[in-house]
């Protein structure tokens, strides 16, 4: 075996749903990813595997980690653009920016995850109603594909491609270096607002009035029982008037190591959810934060995902349209009643954009909720699935691991077909396949 290649590698999703023996590969110049070569039919790319699905890996696949890809290339203070290597993470990324106040403003909520992983899954953070994915922030890609070789990917060259890319869960080919169009960003804190709510369909009026001054909106509800459904917080982030007051980044590490038994439990979420709302009401309604904490909120908050054990979570993301949302989770609450799942986080927030293809992309609200992973809460959600046609209702495939192909194919209706499609003309040979795209048969 090359030393090029680890065979025989563990590799397991973010949320514990999938594990597989694969052969790793760690290329670190251009010329050995060039040479790259595989005994199986399957290879894909890997970043960080903070995917919550595991796009990453497939059994008995080879996996090309990007790591080592990880240089800022050319940087225009006077264009605002920045063109990095797909390895960088997006710390490293703001890390470079910040100090010349400019940054990318669709930023998910990990800090570690790598620029190739955040195009690949088009990813969005919770300024998604604002700023949209990070689609609106790409201006090109340079792609490597085992068959076609060096691609330049942008709105005038190769266009097909450069859509069929972002959003793309790395099946085009590996993503080696990006070129972003950066915003201004005029203050490394953030005013961070907070109103109480006593329902979900308040939760959906305030996330809809006109934000366009903020930065940031979203919400934070109990789901822990039918009484206080619904009871929560909206948060509000403006970006602060006081100069850039940014230091240097400390080296960023991964905490994350589960619990060998699970935390989460229908009594441990009820006392958390109570005494967070408590917290927050007697808290400062108004106060400034460093945009790391609103940025990345789960980035020193890593015992949240560590208390679900090594039996990991389930997250489900889901696009509604604002008018169907009220019904939606009237009926959500009557399964709630019938199966009593155990869910540890309910959250709202408004998107923007056109739904193409496979993204999760649209002018509708999003919702996020997790669950602990056992039989009744998968039961549950499988309820759930069945409402998804009644109000058309789009699944996140980056989050949901356990969606059936039934309820995906389903959901994206004929996009999916012209992902596939445009996918096989330019590919026919689909060299680059994961757990995801077997799982879904894209």
């Amino acid at each position: 075996m090359n030393r090029q290649y680890t065979e025989g590698k563990k590799f397991t999703s973010f949320d514990k749903s999938f594990s597989s023996n694969i052969i790793f590969s760690e290329p670190d110049k251009y010329k050995l990813l060039e040479e790259v070569s595989y005994k199986s039919n399957n290879i894909i790319n890997m970043g960080s595997n903070l995917s919550y699905s595991p796009l990453g890996f497939f059994k008995n696949s080879l996996s090309v980690n990007i790591k080592n890809f990880n240089r800022v290339l050319e940087f225009d203070r006077v264009k605002k653009t920045i063109t990095v290597e797909a390895g960088l993470t997006l710390i490293e990324l703001l890390d470079f920016t910040i100090k010349h106040n400019l940054w990318i403003p669709q930023l998910p909520g990990y800090p570690t995850i790598t620029i190739g992983g955040a195009v690949a899954a088009n990813s969005h953070g919770k300024s998604c109603a604002i700023h949209g994915t990070i689609r609106k922030s790409i201006k090109s890609i340079l792609l490597f594909h085992k068959n076609h070789g060096w691609i330049n990917l942008s709105e005038s060259e190769n266009k097909d491609i450069f859509e069929l890319t972002i959003g793309g869960l790395g099946l085009t080919g590996t993503i080696v270096s990006v070129t972003f169009n950066l915003e201004d960003m005029q203050s490394s804190n953030f005013i961070t607002q907070k109103k109480k709510v006593n329902s979900i369909n308040e939760s959906k009026k305030i996330i809809l009035e006109d934000n366009k001054d903020l930065s940031y909106i979203y919400t934070w509800n109990r789901a822990d029982n039918l009484k206080s459904f619904g009871e929560g917080i909206v948060y509000k982030n403006y970006m602060d008037k006081t100069p850039n007051t940014f230091k240097n980044f400390k080296k960023i590490k991964n905490n994350f190591k589960p619990h060998l038994l699970p935390l989460w439990n229908k009594y441990s979420i009820k006392i958390v959810n109570f005494f967070y709302l408590k917290l927050n009401q007697l808290s400062k309604t108004k106060q400034k934060e460093n945009f790391l904490n609103v940025i990345f909120p789960f980035y020193g908050n890593e015992s949240y995902f560590n208390f679900f054990g090594k039996k990991g979570f389930i997250e489900s993301q889901l696009l509604i349209d604002e008018k169907k949302l009220d019904a939606f989770i009237d009926e959500f609450k009557i399964l709630f009643k019938k199966y009593e799942p155990t869910i540890t986080l309910f959250s709202l927030k408004n998107m923007s954009g056109k739904q193409k293809f496979l993204r999760f992309e649209d002018d509708k609200i999003c919702i996020t909720f997790d669950y602990v992973n056992n039989k009744k809460n998968l039961l549950f959600m499988s309820k759930v699935d069945g409402l998804y046609n009644k109000y058309d209702i789009l699944p996140s495939i980056i989050k949901d691991s356990r969606i059936s192909n039934e309820t995906f194919r389903n959901s994206y209706k004929e996009e999916f077909f012209r992902f596939k499609e445009a996918l096989n003309n330019f590919d026919n040979k689909r060299i680059y396949q994961s757990e995801v795209s077997n799982r879904l048969k894209i």
